[in-house]
């Protein structure tokens, strides 16, 4: 147990250095060999300054000279900076953009309530009090800054309130006559749930309708400020809409010159829809609402998906019905209503969330359990008989509905298909769906161009054979011929025709459907999101455009003329019942295996993402590392949000890849555990810490987690860590011929956990995208598609203690050729080349639980990412000295030493 250690650098307000040891006083009594053997002596008293019992500190903004020293060449108006407070319970937000932290403990002396009511009043100008606390001569300035407290304009006169107002009407009449700049987007940092808060606190968030640059040395009513110090005159005085509670409409945001799109509307939006449907709302309405509509149409059940139309996994907010009609804010389960009961079935990796998030009128069936269905279509199947049971055939593909149905009708049962989504007709509030116009992915990116892309696709349908009977002679009609493929799945649009949108929040993708004939290809798409640009872009792909809902009318016409379509399995289901059997085949989707297949300028560019990545990892973990050293409590929202902001520090960086996952405790047994401003905890220091995130970069996707601890790690958390890591490396390390699919090399990320009768429920590791999803197949460690060079998937085991604490650990993984000393039977070797560059932390490793080659492995890893990622940062001198350190240190903890001390020197 930590109960003392020296003081920090800063806190003594010295140059940092790196010779100070932390010293723990350990429990050692238990490993002496005889119990007749005397205790040691107990060490001296150590008391060292700097240290009380003072309550923990909470963030402030900024350590401005760290922040400019990282970057100088970004204007200081585009920062976000605290000034100095007087109070160790006062913050003030002053700009808006890029984020450092400091404490006003570290400038400021700690006060008590008396003497800070002594000190001169803030007096905002958006404000009026009824009261003020009376100065005297000696501490008023000219301007109405305080001289004593440094010059920060504590007591602004009432002539500078009135010329600052009249600057401000003067800017925003100047903004509205702007046409056209690059303006970055406005942010709101979080509120600290952990500042200390006394009974006359308020919280105050406002949002100043000015960009950032326009309010460059401003002491307005933009101040974000949470938990502030007032006194009780002050609590009754009159607000403005400037300190009321009451949040304000969002600013206008602005395009960016980086790409064609909103990037910063993007990125606003992408943020909201994690919390689109915030609380436990009440699901008795809606449930009793959608009851009637299924009455009218004689259904016993009605099912609704998570899926959208096109099969998507992450849906725009205007598609997530499931999660609307039952709270549960999880990307995966089917909701199935039924005339008196309503049932949610989702797999082990949502099931604790599903418990704290589904109402009373709510039964949660988990799929995959021991004693329970396998999938919500074994569950739906055992349980119904001679049932009628609606659905939107959209939101079904197609392998998933015809085995349904077919297993339906052995219990009597149907499905049927109402012309219109219920729950569509009941959700009052819709959001309407995204008209972000699309932009162009560069070729410099891409690899190949999207004619070439084109061009290969019609070859391939060219070469398919007819549908006739095998027992056939005669020749093959035209309308047994395949003549074209209609892709529905949004990924495989974009990837074809290199073009991103904005639709679906982390994934850079728009809603449309793709028609490729010999002579002929038509996007589906709605005209507001095709700019003159894009119009002449795909003219010169010989791409004709048509409204995104003239597909129904141009499949029910039959306007392709004669011949076969050809359909992917998880195509909409939709789609197949308005062609009928005769105008279709179902065939793998070839577009989905050329996009699996990565070109070396994709590699290339995933490379340089993922270094990219490291380096705004690395800074983060050294300044939550910095900050939880000194005495910070830091949330687990806050470390998510401030690792979003290193991020965006980054060149081609284009918003996050998915909703940052970031536990502590027993949140981090929560595989897909997201957290919320308003209730996450503190990151504490006897559990580990888990963060899974990554970035979206124009070269690339990136899907990361690392497991951390902060404390000294329990003998439990370390022996599970270590059975983590070795099963990490084995994957790492694996070879095997061509023709090995993921799912044959699945049991060796297991292996060493089930040494210790330990195992995970999530599958091992997934396809991704080059700057599209996150999750993209056919490969993957849970599939039978064989690995191939060009391969791209992530290596991710884990281990979840139930209530207590989670760890994994995951790397990008490239499939590549391999020398091999031998050449059995004429064998081509593959192996894994590590994309991510993120160092592991050695301190929960048991040393004695590796073997040689596992040692070496972990601490060639930890020096290869100094060497590669020390370029990237050096202009970081925190996270220079962090990375260097992680590269050097040893496996493990210190050993106790005799009389219970025991020093880590990090």
């Amino acid at each position: 147990m930590l109960i003392c250690g020296l003081p920090t650098p800063e806190q003594r307000g010295e140059a940092s250095v790196s010779f100070f040891p932390r010293i723990f006083i350990c429990d050692t009594h238990h490993h002496h060999g005889s119990s007749s053997s005397p205790a040691p002596a107990a060490p001296p008293s150590l008391c060292f300054p700097g240290f009380s019992k003072k309550k923990p500190k909470r963030l402030a903004y900024p350590d401005r000279a760290y922040s400019e020293s990282y970057n100088s060449e970004r204007s200081s108006i585009n920062r976000l900076e605290r000034s100095g407070s007087y109070s160790p319970t006062a913050t003030l937000t002053s700009k808006a953009e890029k984020l450092s932290f400091s404490t006003d403990s570290e400038s400021w002396p700690d006060q008590t309530v008396n003497e800070a009511r002594e000190v001169p009043v803030l007096r905002r100008s958006a404000t009026t009090r009824e009261k003020s606390i009376p100065k005297t001569p000696d501490e008023k300035s000219p301007g109405g800054g305080s001289k004593k407290w440094g010059g920060y304009g504590w007591g602004l006169g009432k002539k500078e309130k009135e010329k600052e107002k009249e600057r401000e009407r003067d800017m925003t009449q100047n903004l509205s006559r702007q046409t056209t700049s690059t303006r970055p987007p406005n942010y709101q940092s979080p509120q600290r749930s952990n500042s200390h808060r006394t009974q006359t606190s308020e919280s105050i968030n406002y949002i100043n309708p000015l960009p950032p640059h326009m309010r460059s040395g401003m002491r307005s009513g933009d101040h974000s400020r949470s938990n502030t110090f007032r006194s009780q005159n002050s609590k009754n005085s009159n607000e403005t809409a400037a300190s009321s509670s009451r949040r304000l409409p969002r600013p206008q945001l602005y395009p960016s010159e980086s790409s064609s799109t909103l990037v910063g509307s993007a990125y606003e939006r992408k943020v909201n829809d994690v919390d689109s449907f915030k609380g436990r709302p009440d699901t008795s309405e809606r449930l009793e609402a959608l009851r009637e509509l299924m009455l009218k149409d004689t259904l016993d059940y009605y099912i609704i998906p998570s899926e959208d139309a096109h099969g998507s996994e992450y849906v725009g907010v205007n598609d997530k019905r499931r999660e609307w009609i039952s709270a549960f804010t999880g990307s995966a389960g089917v909701a199935v209503v039924s005339k008196t009961s309503a049932y949610l079935i989702t797999d082990s990796r949502y099931w604790v969330q599903a418990e704290q998030e589904l109402d009373g009128h709510w039964n949660l069936i988990r799929a995959g359990d021991h004693d329970g269905p396998r999938d919500w279509i074994d569950w739906l199947v055992d349980r119904v008989k001679d049932a009628r049971l609606g659905i939107d055939a959209r939101m079904i593909a197609h392998d998933k509905a015809t085995g349904l149905n077919s297993s339906l009708q052995t219990k009597g049962s149907k499905l049927i298909y109402p012309p219109q989504n219920l729950v569509d007709l009941i959700w009052r509030d819709k959001p309407a769906r995204s008209k972000a116009p699309i932009f162009r992915h560069s070729t410099k990116y891409a690899g190949v161009s999207a004619d070439k892309k084109l061009a290969k696709v019609k070859r391939w349908i060219s070469e398919q054979s007819p549908s006739v009977p095998s027992y056939s002679k005669s020749e093959p009609k035209p309308s047994q011929k395949q003549v074209a493929t209609l892709l529905s799945n949004l990924s495989s649009i974009a990837y074809l025709l290199n073009l991103r949108g904005d639709d679906i929040p982390f994934n850079p993708v728009f809603h449309a459907y793709l028609y490729i004939s010999a002579d002929k290809t038509i996007l589906f798409i709605e005209p507001a999101k095709v700019t003159d640009e894009i119009d002449a872009y795909l003219q010169s792909l010989s791409v004709e455009r048509k409204d995104y809902n003239d597909l129904w009318s141009f499949l029910r016409r039959k306007e392709w003329g004669e011949g076969k379509i050809i359909l992917s399995p998880s195509t909409s289901y939709a789609i197949s019942l308005m062609l009928t059997s005769f105008r279709y085949t179902i065939l793998p989707s070839y577009v989905d295996e050329m996009k699996s297949i990565k070109n070396e300028v994709e590699l290339e560019g995933m490379r340089n993402a993922y270094l990219k990545d490291g380096a705004a990892w690395v800074r983060w973990q050294a300044w939550l590392e910095n900050k939880m050293s000194t005495g910070y409590d830091i949330t687990e929202y806050e470390a998510a949000w401030r690792l979003t902001e290193f991020r965006r520090e980054q060149e081609g960086y284009r918003g996050l890849a998915y909703s940052n996952i970031s536990g502590s405790g027993p949140n981090a047994a929560l595989p897909h555990y997201t957290p919320r401003k308003g209730s996450a905890r503190a990151i504490d220091r006897d559990t580990p810490y888990l963060n899974d995130s990554g970035g979206q970069y124009v070269d690339g996707t990136c899907d990361t987690t690392r497991t951390i601890h902060f404390g000294r790690p329990t003998n439990e958390q370390c022996e599970a860590f270590t059975r983590v890591l070795q099963g990490h490396i084995a994957i790492d390390s694996a070879l095997f011929p061509e023709g090995t699919s993921g799912k044959s090399l699945d049991v060796l990320a297991r292996k060493a956990l089930w040494k210790d009768g330990l195992n995970y429920m999530h599958g091992t590791g997934h396809g991704f995208g080059a700057y599209l999803n996150v999750h993209e197949g056919p490969q993957g460690f849970s599939s039978d598609v064989p690995l191939a060079p060009g391969h791209v998937l992530t290596n991710e085991p884990g281990f979840y203690a139930e209530g207590k604490f989670g760890i994994r650990l995951e790397s990008a993984l490239a499939v590549h050729r391999v020398q091999t000393k031998g050449n059995f039977n004429g064998d081509i070797w593959l192996g894994f080349e590590r994309l991510t560059c993120v160092p592991i932390q050695t301190k929960m490793v048991k040393d004695s639980m590796l073997s040689k080659d596992e040692k070496q492995w972990l601490k060639e890893h930890n020096k290869l990412c100094y060497e590669r990622l020390e370029p990237l940062i050096r202009g970081d001198k925190r996270a220079l000295k962090w990375l260097k350190r992680e590269g050097d240190r040893g496996i493990g903890l210190a050993p106790a030493l005799a009389g219970g001390v025991s020093i880590d020197w990090d």
